[in-house]
């Protein structure tokens, strides 16, 4: 049996992260994505130091899909993407707001031709407002919705970037999640097709919202902007030779790490041993303080194992080639391997999900630029001849 999503067919126009990476998992899930991409040099993430003619920020985006090169400025190739269209069950673009319409590929004139389709657009801010018009990449996004001011360590005086795409991420996945909530809705009969909007801010901010704005929760609480977040009892910590990272959330935490330091006292601490107590902010620089001198005179593996066996939730802090290395990462089969027919091996993380009917089978291979034109132009009814007509003319790649 197949992945959960075959013989369902996705027509992908999207570039870089949040539209390729939805669709990658709508793939891996047993899709078939058609990525249609220009004619000059392709997708933006094929751009950078290449390796056997593809770039890993591309492979790791595009798996499983095939590529057709196609000049959109040209009528010809707009008539060839609304063919595609109207054989699709969903389409995926992020274009600037207005362009796709101008390019006459909008929601409703695809609607109209496929009233079955599940039409998504992405965008930076949406289609209006203030902002709707500004370029925009993610840490732009990560500025202006909070995740920048969430970085500050208590202990430092500066903020700071999260340093991975993490908004286009967080938009990938709400993008394959509500594609696949529109799919369910249509087969049960309820609608047909529609037209699905996900703007990396509304993702973004969704997505920090539940523990990062706890304190912008509750109106009527004149105290809620000096609670204690999240991100305040997140630590990565100094030992003698490395950096262990722990997370305290409740009192009985506390005590474990307390106790695991070789400090048991600090657990009868009335300013230690509470959380009221440990949220007033001498109370804390004062514990801040003391945890430090403490975790610098123990090695990383000394203390690590003395946690565990408290049972505070801790952990090392690996370096990215300790990550494949790591025992649950490798006890997971997280991590596999396989051949590209240009590139050589290729590394990448299993999908997550585990699905125990139809699992999830992603295909090894990711294409080059334009590598299916011919193939897909032939499915939807062009010739030989026809073909190398639209090659000659620049319309193909």
């Amino acid at each position: 049996m197949g992945g959960p999503l075959d013989g369902y067919r996705v027509v992908d126009l999207s570039q870089v992260v949040s539209g390729p990476l939805s669709t990658m998992i709508l793939s891996d899930q047993g899709a078939e994505v058609i990525k249609v991409e220009p004619v000059v040099f392709g997708d933006v993430g094929r751009i950078g130091v290449p390796w056997g003619g593809i770039t890993p920020f591309f492979v790791n985006h595009n798996r499983g899909k095939r590529s057709l090169a196609l000049d959109l400025g040209d009528e010809s190739g707009r008539d060839i993407v609304r063919s595609l269209a109207d054989r699709a069950d969903v389409f995926v673009q992020n274009f600037r707001p207005g362009v796709i319409e101008r390019l006459g590929m909008g929601p409703d004139q695809l609607l109209a031709r496929n009233p079955d389709l599940i039409y998504v657009s992405v965008s930076g801010y949406g289609p209006s407002g203030p902002y709707a018009d500004r370029r925009v990449y993610d840490p732009i996004i990560q500025g202006v919705t909070g995740y920048v001011a969430m970085q500050c360590n208590p202990q430092l005086p500066y903020v700071d970037v999260v340093r991975t795409v993490v908004v286009d991420k967080a938009t990938a996945w709400m993008v394959a999640q509500a594609v696949t909530a529109a799919l369910l809705a249509r087969e049960r009969g309820t609608v047909r097709g529609q037209h699905l909007e996900i703007p990396m801010i509304d993702a973004a901010l969704a997505f920090l919202w539940s523990d990062g704005m706890m304190c912008r929760t509750f109106l009527d609480d004149p105290e809620a902007t000096a609670r204690l977040t999240l991100a305040e009892t997140m630590a990565v910590t100094r030992c003698a030779d490395g950096e262990v990272t722990y997370f305290v959330a409740t009192d009985d935490d506390a005590k474990a790490l307390y106790r695991a330091l070789g400090r048991p006292e600090w657990c009868d601490d009335e300013r230690f041993a509470t959380m009221a107590g440990r949220q007033v902010p001498a109370n804390q620089a004062v514990l801040g303080e003391l945890l430090s001198a403490e975790f610098a005179t123990s090695g990383a593996a000394e203390i690590l194992a003395r946690m565990v066996a408290e049972g505070v939730p801790c952990g090392p802090v690996n370096t990215l080639a300790e990550v494949v290395d790591d025992p649950q990462v490798r006890h997971n089969g997280l991590v596999w391997e396989w051949e590209h027919p240009t590139a050589g091996r290729v590394r990448q993380t299993r999908p997550a999900a585990r699905f125990s009917v139809t699992p999830q089978a992603p295909r090894p291979s990711a294409p080059l630029h334009g590598e299916h034109s011919d193939e897909i132009l032939s499915e939807l009814g062009f010739d030989a001849e026809s073909r190398a007509g639209l090659r000659a003319r620049g319309v193909i790649a």
